[in-house]
Protein backbone atom coordinates (compact mmCIF):
# COMPACT_ATOMS: atom_id res chain seq x y z
CA UNK A 1 0.00 0.00 0.00
CA UNK A 2 2.64 2.53 1.26
CA UNK A 3 4.55 1.69 -2.14
CA UNK A 4 1.91 2.14 -4.53
CA UNK A 5 0.94 5.69 -2.45
CA UNK A 6 4.56 6.43 -2.76
CA UNK A 7 4.46 5.71 -6.55
CA UNK A 8 0.90 7.84 -7.40
CA UNK A 9 2.65 10.95 -4.99
CA UNK A 10 5.61 10.89 -7.26
CA UNK A 11 3.24 10.28 -10.24
CA UNK A 12 1.19 13.52 -9.34
CA UNK A 13 4.62 15.93 -8.84
CA UNK A 14 5.72 14.94 -12.33
CA UNK A 15 2.37 15.50 -14.28
CA UNK A 16 2.26 18.93 -12.14
CA UNK A 17 6.08 19.60 -13.42
CA UNK A 18 5.59 18.60 -16.56
CA UNK A 19 2.41 20.86 -17.20
CA UNK A 20 4.41 23.83 -15.73
CA UNK A 21 7.11 22.98 -18.70
CA UNK A 22 9.21 21.97 -15.94
CA UNK A 23 11.92 19.46 -16.21
CA UNK A 24 12.68 17.97 -12.62
CA UNK A 25 13.59 14.76 -11.46
CA UNK A 26 11.92 13.57 -8.36
CA UNK A 27 12.33 10.90 -5.31
CA UNK A 28 10.43 10.16 -2.60
CA UNK A 29 11.22 9.08 0.84
CA UNK A 30 9.30 8.18 3.53
CA UNK A 31 9.92 10.18 7.30
CA UNK A 32 8.29 10.57 10.69
CA UNK A 33 6.00 12.87 9.62
CA UNK A 34 4.82 11.47 6.18
CA UNK A 35 6.67 12.09 3.07
CA UNK A 36 9.38 13.95 1.71
CA UNK A 37 9.42 14.68 -2.37
CA UNK A 38 12.79 15.94 -3.42
CA UNK A 39 13.04 17.93 -7.01
CA UNK A 40 15.85 18.75 -8.43
CA UNK A 41 16.96 20.21 -11.54
CA UNK A 42 17.90 23.35 -13.43
CA UNK A 43 14.33 24.47 -14.08
CA UNK A 44 13.78 24.18 -10.24
CA UNK A 45 14.57 27.91 -9.39
CA UNK A 46 11.14 28.56 -11.16
CA UNK A 47 9.39 26.86 -8.09
CA UNK A 48 11.75 28.82 -6.11
CA UNK A 49 10.91 32.42 -7.26
CA UNK A 50 8.71 34.66 -5.48
CA UNK A 51 9.75 32.62 -1.82
CA UNK A 52 8.94 29.52 -3.07
CA UNK A 53 5.33 30.43 -3.69
CA UNK A 54 4.76 28.12 -6.50
CA UNK A 55 6.45 25.12 -4.46
CA UNK A 56 4.44 25.85 -1.83
CA UNK A 57 1.19 25.79 -4.66
CA UNK A 58 2.26 22.15 -5.91
CA UNK A 59 2.68 21.15 -1.97
CA UNK A 60 -0.77 22.18 -1.34
CA UNK A 61 -2.24 20.48 -4.75
CA UNK A 62 -0.52 17.17 -3.56
CA UNK A 63 -1.54 17.36 -0.22
CA UNK A 64 -5.13 17.91 -1.24
CA UNK A 65 -5.18 14.85 -3.65
CA UNK A 66 -3.47 12.50 -1.12
CA UNK A 67 -5.36 14.20 2.16
CA UNK A 68 -7.68 11.02 2.61
CA UNK A 69 -4.83 8.32 2.05
CA UNK A 70 -2.55 9.82 4.44
CA UNK A 71 -2.31 8.29 8.04
CA UNK A 72 -3.93 11.51 10.56
CA UNK A 73 -1.28 13.88 11.58
CA UNK A 74 1.34 12.88 8.33
CA UNK A 75 1.64 15.23 5.54
CA UNK A 76 3.63 15.61 2.24
CA UNK A 77 6.56 17.77 1.73
CA UNK A 78 7.85 18.99 -1.44
CA UNK A 79 10.90 20.32 -1.66
CA UNK A 80 13.41 22.25 -4.79
CA UNK A 81 16.76 21.93 -4.59
CA UNK A 82 17.04 21.68 -0.80
CA UNK A 83 14.70 25.35 -0.51
CA UNK A 84 12.49 23.97 2.17
CA UNK A 85 14.80 22.24 4.28
CA UNK A 86 17.23 24.97 4.89
CA UNK A 87 14.38 27.31 5.17
CA UNK A 88 12.92 24.58 8.36
CA UNK A 89 16.22 24.69 9.39
CA UNK A 90 16.25 28.49 9.77
CA UNK A 91 13.07 28.27 11.31
CA UNK A 92 14.32 25.77 14.02
CA UNK A 93 17.43 28.02 14.32
CA UNK A 94 15.06 31.16 15.03
CA UNK A 95 12.45 29.26 17.48
CA UNK A 96 15.99 28.28 19.40
CA UNK A 97 17.14 31.94 19.38
CA UNK A 98 13.54 33.20 20.48
CA UNK A 99 12.60 30.86 23.47
CA UNK A 100 16.58 31.90 24.84
CA UNK A 101 15.34 35.00 24.75
CA UNK A 102 11.24 34.78 25.62
CA UNK A 103 13.16 32.11 28.51
CA UNK A 104 15.76 35.40 29.65
CA UNK A 105 13.36 38.40 29.35
CA UNK A 106 10.16 36.31 30.29
CA UNK A 107 8.31 38.33 27.91
CA UNK A 108 6.48 36.82 24.80
CA UNK A 109 8.55 36.81 21.08
CA UNK A 110 6.60 36.36 17.98
CA UNK A 111 7.48 35.11 14.72
CA UNK A 112 5.56 35.33 11.56
CA UNK A 113 3.49 35.85 9.48
CA UNK A 114 3.62 32.03 9.12
CA UNK A 115 2.12 29.86 6.01
CA UNK A 116 0.39 26.75 8.06
CA UNK A 117 3.38 24.23 7.11
CA UNK A 118 6.28 26.77 8.56
CA UNK A 119 4.20 27.31 11.53
CA UNK A 120 3.68 23.71 12.39
CA UNK A 121 7.63 23.59 11.81
CA UNK A 122 7.67 26.16 14.38
CA UNK A 123 5.53 24.52 16.88
CA UNK A 124 6.92 21.34 16.51
CA UNK A 125 10.24 23.06 17.64
CA UNK A 126 9.18 25.00 20.81
CA UNK A 127 7.79 21.57 21.82
CA UNK A 128 11.33 20.06 21.54
CA UNK A 129 12.71 23.07 23.53
CA UNK A 130 10.62 22.50 26.78
CA UNK A 131 11.10 25.80 28.40
CA UNK A 132 8.45 28.10 26.36
CA UNK A 133 5.16 27.32 24.88
CA UNK A 134 3.90 28.62 21.39
CA UNK A 135 0.52 29.42 20.21
CA UNK A 136 -1.06 30.68 16.35
CA UNK A 137 -2.78 34.07 16.15
CA UNK A 138 -5.04 35.38 13.90
CA UNK A 139 -7.40 34.28 11.20
CA UNK A 140 -6.06 34.56 8.01
CA UNK A 141 -3.73 31.67 6.17
CA UNK A 142 -0.76 33.53 6.97
CA UNK A 143 -0.47 33.56 11.11
CA UNK A 144 2.05 34.91 13.39
CA UNK A 145 2.89 32.67 15.94
CA UNK A 146 3.52 33.60 19.81
CA UNK A 147 6.44 31.87 21.90
CA UNK A 148 6.23 32.47 25.30
CA UNK A 149 8.13 30.95 28.46
CA UNK A 150 6.26 28.60 30.19
CA UNK A 151 4.25 29.53 33.33
CA UNK A 152 5.49 27.79 36.50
Amino acid sequence: MAEDLNARVLELVRKIAEAMGLSLEASITETGDGLRVDLEGESGELLLRRKGEALQAVQHLVNAAFRHQLAENKRIAVDCMGFRRDKEAELRQMVRFLAERATKTGQEQTLGPLNPYDRRVVHLAVAKEGTVTSESIGDAFMKTVIIAPKKS
